[in-house]
């Protein structure tokens, strides 16, 4: 080929080459502008403000100040009940077979310690008393027997033998009259009073603690053996939370946290309290430990046994937070609102700009709020309202007016 149709070719070829990467480069920017215009668009529709009168701005009740600190805390959800220690709750049985003759509380009655809530009766009951002043009086007896035996002894007149059987026999009776006085306390019978001639026909049942009678079982005239239970009686006072925390959550939970809990049968309460202990040992099915708090307030509501819903507070912080109500979800965002009182021409007007954030922690009803730009100095925000103003934006976008 003639080398000077080659150079004319060539030349065309890269002019028809340059032309279409420049079409393509135009295509492109085009495009990038279009995408930026839409990014743009779609930025100014999430910053669109809203504006109330004075007059709307009040009758709202809107609340507007700045950013707050507040302490809030990471939760842990656990269930349990209300229980009272062991020490608080008791259970009676009579210490001889009897007879009950008297009654003398019902159930929810309040019952002070020692004092007596029934009577039993039996003719073992007169036994045991008349033995022990039978006792007494050959205690008595010896005593005087035992004397005189020692002192021959040490005179040398008596015999050894005679003085080391009377010994005997008085520590012998000693050690049972001791017994007899000792069973008598538990039947809840004077010793002294018996020996001076009074005889118990009846002995009193008492209450080992304050409290409340829980369950009366017995009726007026029944038999009833030691091993039967008459009363159970418990002290409300010394109620606690019982919460079950999982394994996966003990190593958070420790002594002075903070609790608040609801009980099931009384929807709307919401009761506070401290931790006292923590348990040492794995309960099975499920697998947890149990977690005691001591209530701060305790209501004449609360019953042992009542189920709670309980959220226990592990580590607090300081950081920025806002009431529920003032915040909103819009399009899986967070927004709150920033407020500007505005003055013209003598009319008072409120803007209102959403700004997107992130939420935290949540407690008691405030939430944490983390900013994705710092707010200028002064700048004020919503506290409440803000699906009101969420709706009054969206009115905005599609013409609607009030």
């Amino acid at each position: 080929m003639n080398v000077k149709h080659i150079y004319p070719t060539l030349f065309f070829a890269l002019l028809i080459l340059t032309g279409a990467c420049t079409n393509e480069e135009l295509q492109e920017q085009a495009q990038n502008q279009e995408e930026h215009a839409t990014e743009t668009e779609n930025e100014n529709e999430e910053l669109q403000t809203v504006h109330l009168s004075e007059l709307k701005f009040t009758s709202l009740g809107i609340k507007v100040d700045s950013l707050p600190k507040r302490t809030l805390s990471d939760i842990i959800k656990a269930n349990g009940q209300l229980k009272v220690p062991p020490q608080h709750e008791a259970t009676i049985t009579p210490v001889l077979g009897a007879n009950v003759v008297s009654i003398e509380v019902i159930e929810g009655d309040f019952v002070t310690k020692e004092q007596p809530i029934a009577y039993l009766s039996h003719p073992n009951l007169i036994r045991v008393q008349t033995e022990y002043i039978k006792s007494w009086r050959q205690m008595n007896y010896l005593e005087r027997e035992y004397g005189r035996q020692k002192k021959l002894y040490e005179e040398e007149i008596g015999s050894g033998q005679q003085y080391q059987q009377t010994e005997a026999e008085y520590e012998s009776i000693r050690a049972e009259v001791k017994g007899y006085e000792a069973h008598l306390k538990q039947l809840n019978m004077n010793a002294q009073e018996i020996r001076g001639g009074t005889i118990y026909e009846r002995i009193p049942v008492i209450s080992p603690i304050n409290g409340y009678v829980e369950d009366v079982g017995i009726q007026i005239g029944q038999y009833v053996d030691p091993q039967t239970t008459l009363f159970e009686i418990i002290n409300n006072e010394h109620i606690h939370a019982d919460l079950m925390v999982f394994e996966k959550d003990v190593y958070q939970v420790k002594k002075d946290q903070q609790i608040s809990f609801t009980v099931q049968s009384i929807p709307g309460s919401r009761l506070t309290g401290k931790i006292y202990s923590v348990g040492k040992q794995f309960e099975e099915n499920p697998k947890a430990v149990h977690v005691h708090a001591e209530i701060d307030s305790k209501e004449g509501f609360l019953i042992p046994g009542m189920y709670i819903n309980g959220s226990i507070y592990t580590d607090s912080k300081s950081v920025y937070a806002l009431p529920e109500d003032a915040i909103i979800q819009e399009d899986n965002k967070s927004y709150m609102f920033e407020a500007e009182r505005h003055e013209e021409n003598g009319e008072i007007e409120w803007e209102f700009r959403p700004i997107e954030i992130i939420t935290g922690l949540t407690l008691d009803g405030w939430v944490e709020v983390k900013l994705l730009d710092p707010l200028p100095e002064g700048t004020e925000v919503v506290w409440n309202n803000a699906y009101y103003l969420i709706s009054e934006m969206k009115k905005g976008e599609t013409g609607h007016d009030d």
